[in-house]
Parts: structure tokens; C-alpha cells; sequence
């Protein structure tokens, strides 16, 4: 149905509708007929499919077919294990897929949007997907449409349509047009308010909507991070060399007269060791549990890419109301010339509202009306006799909010805002009912008061006022805002939350600079800023002085401004550019319509839990609580999940390389090759499996903030160095023992027995050398390390798997060795870091 057709009345008719809204009883009813009001995402494959596709690896092919060549030439023992191996390969990666698919989905459904709703002719906060047929819905500067409405009041309403028409600039509202072609009284699903305000009734939700019949557009598979890509890229590397040296190896043992099958299987089986296969799983389930710790600490990353960026920043720009304060608005110190007035203003003026005791709005608004209320003048009963005919919205760029309400037949301009903007239109002021046009003695009076309250780090508002001419009428703003009558100045407190000095203390030490950009008063900024310790030098930058200085002259002093005040948001993409360009990795924190292009622009955009729509939309990840503290837990996090996962690849590529050296060694020294190739595909399984993976679940080192951001490489030179020492150590001891016991009069199966145990027991022990400094290994660690030595004494032991792998039992002796020359890996570690620079 064409919604634009029908008038308000008949909209709110044939959808059994009012403008108080649905009844919670009928809401029910509703949803039971047209469901929840969701986007159905595309179907995604299932359990079957994606086990499956765990076979079509190259290397899990070739396994497959060497295990049918095993059949062909009678050896059924090594094709059945062969098959074993890779049907457990498969169930590994499945899993591991499942857990890192589940983890994500866990972490969408905790940014859900939310919409203010009428019901039961209260104002309530619900969930989006709840809304159903015939709900009213308000709607406010920032918010993102969360169905497809027929405006029943709009104000000044402009509404972004770009992500349903591509069109950029904003559409004009208007609840009053009737049109066949146009859609000036509708607004669609997932457009934003870019400002201005509205009241509207939902007649259409979830793939109903318009941009539901087009939902396949906006449907794809995610973009891999950098990280993932540099992941990826090293697995690529990591398997052609160890293709080129398997086919080597392969070479080499068929002049030598090895039996073919036997060779292949073997060349067939390193290759599959060789290739860190699991790194993309782990990495990812690595980076989906991290994201989960930070969401119970409130801090919900909405993109992958975040959590590798957090371990590297190196600035943060940060606002004070409500992230380094606790947002709770108190009224402290007024300056009032004419009570009734001002308590009027204070409380018409206002968008505010109170439902419980919370307040639901912006704090400042809230702060105003319990202040008014508190004086017995109470919003309800005051609209009742002075009805609002006409609003202009407050926005960050006015810095006021301004109305018009009826006052016995007259109208009157009702304003409050920034003090400076609010003075500067002022001709009067009235006090004790005498009405006085205001001095240039008056005016530094004024602004004396205004310093001395913003000095105690007051938040500041004027309120002024003039009753209208008959005559005159609202187009002209600038006109209407003028000549007006001052009332007062209201000083409102927002203490510093008590862990923010904390915070900022433990920034410093992590070498992260932190700065506040607020749009309040220089004078606050300043006192705020030292009392939390942000601020040492009281050096703070205003935007009117920002815009005298050009890009140049800026970026030589960026590093030296810890605080802004005053600041328009559009100053803060100057900001970001500005640090970015000297190299600085920026999280810039925000909840206006306006700072999204500074939170796109930003390395890290941190959106307020209580912002708008479109700041969250912008932004990398969301703050539920608002807290600057919990930015810093946050970017200790990040560091710690980039640690684990250079943890988890140094641990399995100093196994891979260790592999890859003692066979090719071996066949080079004309040695029998020391693992047969169920031996050398368990040794994938074990290290692959629960070692590495709990590698990725290690806490946080005590130092972690205590030392400078990190550069984003997964694999340091150092560590490269470590790595490479790591295998080499690996493969001669493991050779060294080998050659001991084949020279002693050992028996060939006896000596590979050994060979395979100490190679195990390397990993077992090399594991602890990348835990975390200084920590005590996670519980999933230990067990992991303990289940690892259970399965490798049962194949050495069992009888049963003694046959399979081609084993026997080692004597106590033997176990001595091969516990004396795993344990070098640790000397090995030892002597790397003192070394190692």
C-alpha cells in the first residue's frame, strides 16, 4: 500500500492505531500475526556443508589419495589410520570454524539498535526487532529509522536516504504532505536523522520494509582484516616451501631406493605437518573469545579490524561529559534574574523526559527539568497552558535550542544554549520584573559570573527570552533569535568519574597520549582535564583559535595540545588528520550525527553507548557504559589478544621448521627418516590441536601496559630470530639422539621410537616457552600439555597403538635422554632473550 496517499488520520484508522500508541496487550497480539522485525539474513551453509568443505584442502587430498595407494600395495594398517587422521583433521577444523562462527554471531546480537516507543502512553526504550505494525515511534537528531513510518508531527526534520537512494544530501520531512510521487511524509528503515525531530507510526517492519525487498544488496561475506590476509599469506608461504622440500625429500629417498607408496606417504605426510593449516581458526577463534571478554567489560567490538588496531594506539581523543565524567548532570550554581522565567524556560524549552525516575534524553535536558521541577514548575502541566507551536532543534553547530509557546493569546521565543551565543543575541535583561537593555558594564558582569562558574568546572547555560510581534513570523531564524531578554545563567556539575585519573595514569605509562575534546567552556576543560591529569602544561586550544591556524603551522604543534575546548565537531577530522599525519595510530571517541566522520576517519571510532544511531554505525567499537576506563581495559585487551596470537605462531612454526630441518637433514645425512608417516601426522594433530589453541586464552602479561604500542607485526625480527633458533635446536637434538641410539646397537624402530618421543616432548616444553611472561599458564595450557604427554606415553605403550604408529616401548634410561635434550629448548629461550635485542 501507498502510505504517502492517506492523511494522518486515516494512516492512524485503517492501522487500528492513536497517537498514544498501542496498549502492551495488543503489541502481543501483533507480533504473533506479523513477527519480529528483522532483516532475514541469507542462509548460511549447514553443519553438513561445512564439514565437507574441510575436505577439499589440496594436502587433505593428497592424504586421501596416498592412503588409497597404501591399499592398493596391501598395507591397510596406514590407510585406515591415513583416513582416521583425516576424517579427525576434518572434525578439529570443524569445530574450531563452528566456535569462531559462533563466538561472532554472539557478538552481533550485542549491538542491537534501539527505539524510543509509545505505549500504554508512556515513553519507553525498546529493542528495534520489537516494534510491530501500529507502534508510534519519536524520533530524535541522530537516530537511525528503525521501520518504515508515516510521520504523524515532524520539526525541522531532515532524514539521510543515501544507504536506499544513494542520494547524499538529506531529504526535507514533512508529516503534513499528502502526495501520490512522493514520499515527503514517510521515512525507511535503516535511513538516519540528520536532524531535527519527529513522531511517527510504523507500517511496515522487516523484509516488508523498503530496504528489506532489496536486502540481498546489502547481504556479503565479510572482508578479511589485514591480519587475516597476513595470516593467510603466511600459511601460503609456509606451504610452498614445504612443498618444494617435500618434493625434494621425495627426490632424494627414490634414488636412494625407497619403496614408492612408502615414499610417498611420507613426503605426502610433512607436507600436511608443514603447513600451519589451523592458524586461520585459531586466529580468528583467538580474536572472537578476546572480543567477548571485552563486550562483559562493555566494550563491544562491532569490527575484527578493531581488535588488531587497539594493540598499536597510540593517541586517544576522548570527550569529557559522560567518558571522562560520570554524566550525571546536577544543577549547582545559578545566576538568576527573573526565577519564573527562567523555570519556565528551563523547562519548556526541553526534550527531555522522565519515566521512573530515569531520565530519557540528553542529560543536560534532564538536569534542566528536575531542576525546574524541583522549583514546582513541572513540564506536563506547563504545556498544558503554553503549547509549543514551533521548535528549532538544539544541534552541535548552534550551540541552542530555541522555541516558540503560546502565553495567554501571545507568543513567546523561549532559548537556552552556550552563554557567549546566548549573550551575544541579549539586548536586555530582565531582573526583579524591571526590564533593562544591558550595558557594557552589564555584559562583563555577566561573563565575570560566567568565568567564575566555569572555573569550579561547571557546565554553563543562559536562558533568555522575548515575546513576538503579531506580525512576525518563524522563517526568519536569525531575526527570531534576536533582541532577546536575558533571564540567567544555570551551572550544572558533572563530577570526574574516580577511576578516569586512574585510567589516564596507566595511558601514560603505556605510552598512549590521551586528549580531551569537549564542547564545553575553555575554563572547565582546563580545570577537568588537571584534576584528572590530562592536562600539565594548561595548554588548551580553542576551535575559534584551531580555525585561525592553517594545516601546517597545526601539525608542528598536534603533539603538543593535550586539550580542546569549544571545539565544532567537524574540527575533530581536522584533529585525527593532523596526528595521523605524524604517525599517531588515533581512537577518537563520539555520539553526535556529527562526529562520524571523525569516527570513520579515526584508526579506532569509539561510539557512546547512550549516543546516537549514526555515531554507532561509524564507529569500530561501541562503549556501553560510556567510560574512559574501560577504553584503556579495552586497548589492554587488544594488546593481550595480539600477544596470543604471536604466541600461537611462534609456537607452531618453530614446530613446523623444526619438522621440516630433521627430515630433510636426515635424508641429506643418508639417516633413515626419523618419523614414519602416522607418526609425523599425529605430531600435526597434537600441536595443531589443543596446545596452540590454548596458547590463544593466555591473560594478560603484567607489563602489558607498561610498555609502548605495538607496531602490528605478527612476526617480529626478534622473534623471527627465536623461531628459527627454536627449530634448528629441535631438529638436532632430535637427530643427535636418533644417531645415538642407532649407533649404540639399537633397534631401527627402537631409535625412531625416540626420535619421535623427544621431537613430541620438544613441542610439550617449547609450549611454555611462549606462554606469557611472568604468568602462571591458563588452566586449558595445562591440561592441554598434560592430555598431549597421556596420548604420547599411550602410543608408545599400548600395545594396540604400538602397531598403528610402528612403536615400542622406551626404557627408563632413554626417557632420561630424551627429557635432558627436550629441556635444552628452555636453555635454548633463556640464552635468546638475554641475547636476542
Amino acid at each position: 500500500m501507498k502510505w504517502q496517499n492517506s492523511s494522518i488520520n486515516e494512516t492512524l484508522k485503517l492501522l487500528k492505531s492513536n497517537y498514544d500508541g498501542l496498549t502492551s496487550e495488543e503489541v502481543l497480539k501483533r507480533v504473533k500475526i506479523y513477527g519480529k522485525n528483522e532483516l532475514v539474513e541469507e542462509e548460511k551453509p549447514g553443519p553438513l556443508t561445512k564439514f565437507l568443505s574441510q575436505f577439499k584442502d589440496f594436502l587433505i587430498i593428497l592424504l586421501i589419495i596416498a592412503a588409497a595407494a597404501a591399499a592398493l600395495v596391501g598395507d591397510r594398517t596406514d590407510a585406515v589410520v591415513i583416513l582416521i587422521v583425516v576424517i579427525l583433521n576434518a572434525v578439529v577444523g570443524f569445530i574450531q570454524e563452528n566456535r569462531a562462527e559462533n563466538a561472532m554471531e554472539q557478538l552481533k546480537n550485542m549491538t542491537s539498535t534501539m527505539a524510543i516507543v509509545i505505549r500504554d502512553g508512556n515513553t519507553k526504550n525498546v529493542v528495534a526487532s520489537d516494534l510491530t505494525i501500529g507502534d508510534v515511534v519519536k524520533l530524535e537528531e541522530g537516530d537511525n529509522v528503525p521501520a518504515d513510518m508515516r510521520l504523524l508531527k515532524s520539526h525541522d526534520l531532515l532524514v539521510d536516504e543515501s544507504a536506499l537512494t544513494g542520494e547524499s544530501k538529506p531529504s526535507k520531512k514533512d508529516s503534513n504532505a499528502v502526495s501520490e510521487n512522493y514520499t515527503n511524509n514517510m521515512v525507511f528503515m535503516d535511513t538516519y536523522v540528520s536532524s531535527g525531530r519527529a513522531r511517527g507510526v510504523v507500517v511496515d517492519i522487516g523484509m516488508d520494509t523498503a530496504i528489506g525487498k532489496i536486502a540481498e544488496l546489502i547481504q556479503g561475506e565479510e572482508e578479511k582484516t589485514p591480519l587475516q590476509d597476513r595470516i593467510h599469506g603466511l600459511g601460503k608461504l609456509m606451504g610452498l616451501i614445504a612443498l618444494v622440500v617435500c618434493t625434494c625429500i621425495f627426490a632424494l629417498q627414490f634414488f636412494k631406493g625407497v619403496p614408492l607408496v612408502t615414499n610417498f606417504l611420507t613426503a605426502v605426510s610433512l607436507a600436511v605437518a608443514a603447513v600451519p593449516e589451523g592458524l586461520p581458526a585459531i586466529m580468528t577463534l583467538t580474536l572472537a573469545l578476546g572480543m567477548q571478554r571485552m563486550a562483559k567489560s562493555n566494550a563491544v567490538v562491532r569490527k575484527l579490524l578493531a581488535v588488531e588496531t587497539l594493540g598499536s594506539c597510540s593517541t586517544i581523543c576522548t570527550d569529557k561529559t559522560g567518558t571522562l565524567t560520570k554524566n550525571k548532570m546536577t544543577v549547582r550554581q545559578t545566576r538568576i534574574t527573573a526565577p519564573e522565567m527562567a523555570f519556565k524556560i528551563a523547562a519548556l524549552c526541553n526534550n527531555s523526559s522522565i519515566y521512573k525516575g530515569k531520565i530519557i534524553g540528553d542529560p543536560t535536558d534532564g538536569a534542566m527539568l528536575i531542576y525546574a521541577e524541583e522549583n514546582n514548575y513541572r513540564r506536563e502541566e506547563l504545556e498544558e497552558k503554553h503549547k509549543r507551536i514551533f521548535e528549532i532543534p538544539l544541534d552541535s553547530e548552534r550551540k541552542r535550542m530555541t522555541t516558540v509557546n503560546q502565553f495567554n493569546g501571545d507568543k513567546y521565543v523561549l532559548i537556552k544554549g552556550a552563554p557567549e551565543i546566548i549573550l551575544e543575541r541579549c539586548k536586555y535583561v530582565e531582573e526583579n520584573g524591571e526590564f533593562y537593555e544591558i550595558s557594557n558594564n552589564n555584559r562583563l558582569e555577566l561573563l565575570e559570573d560566567l568565568k567564575g562558574m566555569t572555573s569550579e568546572a561547571l557546565r554553563v547555560l543562559a536562558l533568555a527570552y522575548r515575546k513576538l510581534g503579531p506580525d512576525e513570523d518563524f522563517e526568519n531564524r536569525e531575526t527570531l533569535e534576536s533582541d532577546l531578554i536575558f533571564v540567567g545563567l544555570v551551572g550544572m556539575i558533572d563530577p570526574p568519574r574516580e577511576e578516569a585519573k586512574e585510567a589516564v595514569a596507566l595511558c601514560e605509562k603505556a605510552g598512549i597520549k590521551v586528549i580531551m575534546i569537549t564542547g564545553d567552556n575553555k575554563d572547565t576543560a582546563a580545570a577537568i582535564a588537571s584534576e584528572i591529569g590530562i592536562l600539565k602544561d594548561g595548554n588548551v586550544l580553542t576551535g575559534p583559535d584551531l580555525e585561525k591556524i592553517d594545516d601546517e603551522k597545526f601539525k608542528e604543534i598536534v603533539q603538543n595540545v593535550s586539550v580542546y575546548a569549544r571545539v565544532f565537531p567537524e574540527q575533530k577530522v581536522r584533529i585525527v588528520k593532523a596526528l595521523k599525519s605524524s604517525g599517531q595510530v588515533v581512537a577518537m571517541t563520539g555520539d553526535g550525527v556529527n562526529d562520524a566522520p571523525a569516527l570513520k576517519k579515526a584508526a579506532i571510532g569509539i561510539a557512546m553507548g547512550s549516543g546516537t544511531d549514526v555515531a554507532k554505525e561509524s564507529s569500530d567499537m561501541l562503549l556501553q557504559d560510556d567510560n574512559f576506563a574501560t577504553i584503556v581495559e579495552a586497548v589492554k585487551e587488544g594488546r593481550t589478544i595480539f600477544d596470543n596470537i604471536k604466541r600461537f605462531v611462534k609456537f607452531q612454526l618453530s614446530t613446523n621448521i623444526g619438522a621440516i630441518l630433521t627430515i630433510t637433514c636426515a635424508s641429506l645425512m643418508s639417516l633413515p627418516i626419523p618419523f614414519n608417516p602416522i607418526q609425523i601426522l599425529w605430531i600435526n594433530i597434537i600441536m595443531d590441536g589443543p596446545p596452540a589453541q590454548s596458547l590463544g586464552v593466555e591473560p594478560s602479561e603484567a607489563n602489558v601496559m607498561e610498555r609502548p604500542p605495538s607496531k602490528g607485526n605478527i612476526i617480529p625480527k626478534r622473534n623471527l630470530i627465536k623461531i628459527g633458533i627454536a627449530g634448528v635446536v629441535m631438529s638436532i637434538g632430535t637427530l643427535a639422539l636418533y644417531y645415538y641410539e642407532l649407533t649404540s646397537g639399537a633397534s631401527k624402530i627402537s631409535a625412531m621410537s625416540v626420535a619421535f618421543t623427544v621431537f613430541v616432548m620438544y613441542q610439550i616444553f617449547n609450549v611454555f616457552n611462549c606462554k606469557a611472561k611472568g604468568m602462571f599458564p591458563n588452566k586449558t595450557l595445562i591440561i592441554a600439555v598434560i592430555a598431549s604427554f597421556l596420548l604420547q606415553l599411550g602410543v608408545i605403550y599400548l600395545p594396540y597403538l604400538q602397531h598403528i604408529f610402528r612403536t615400542t616401548s622406551i626404557p627408563i634410561m632413554d626417557w632420561i635422554l630424551i627429557i635432558i635434550v627436550a629441556s635444552s629448548i628452555f636453555l635454548t629461550e633463556f640464552i635468546s632473550e638475554k641475547v636476542i635485542k
